[in-house]
């Protein structure tokens, strides 16, 4: 019988390790669509979404070079929770298409598919994907790890980890959760027993 292909959630909280794994994954032959890829591509100069930040936050929103202020967005959408809805309302449907563009392609190529998305729980896409995988470390793990990375100070770090839904909660909403508490050769032998046990690769 063969195996159609797979479309896969890859998610994590911030600073579990999730790139390493999408990354590993692709060695592997899966094909990657990424979420933070494609909110870039969504505001390309000169898309849809640009016309329609300039429209709805001003011609401050948009640099000298047509490019996103990104900072005074950033700025905006921080003191202005309703803005950051606004943004999103322009930004998430042009990036689902996007992701949804590239996730049939490839599926029309008979290549299984990676969904890497951040945010997969906190958005609520877990049922457009076969299934959702989670790389997981501890809390204390990721705060560390993103003190040493975006050099935060605690306070900072802690703020970052809380901002989403807890590490140990969507450990428990996943399919199948990816430990990286370890070393990268540790991750590796883990990663390649779950994609045996799956039949995705064999020995």
């Amino acid at each position: 019988m063969i195996q159609m292909p797979k479309v896969i959630g890859l998610t994590g909280g911030i600073a579990t390790g999730k790139s390493t794994v999408s990354k590993l994954l692709s060695e592997y032959g899966f094909k990657i669509v990424d979420a933070d890829i494609a909110s870039r591509k969504a505001v390309e100069k000169g898309s849809t979404a640009m016309e329609q930040i300039k429209e709805t936050f001003g011609d401050e929103a948009i640099t000298s070079d047509g490019e996103m202020n990104r900072e005074y967005i950033g700025e905006l959408v921080f003191n202005h929770p309703e803005k950051r809805l606004e943004l999103n309302e322009i930004i998430h449907p042009i990036v689902r298409t996007i992701m949804e563009q590239e996730k049939q392609q490839y599926l029309q190529q008979g290549y299984d598919v990676i969904m890497d998305i951040p945010l997969l729980f906190e958005n609520d896409l877990q049922d457009t994907v076969d299934e959702v995988w989670l790389v997981y470390t501890s809390e204390s793990v990721q705060i560390e790890r993103l003190m040493k990375r975006n050099n935060l100070d605690l306070d900072q770090a802690k703020a970052r980890v809380h901002s989403q839904i807890s590490i140990d909660k969507k450990s428990r909403m996943a399919d199948h959760v990816i430990d990286n508490l370890g070393s990268k050769s540790e991750l590796e032998t883990i990663l390649k027993q779950l994609l045996i046990e799956k039949g995705y690769i064999h020995e």
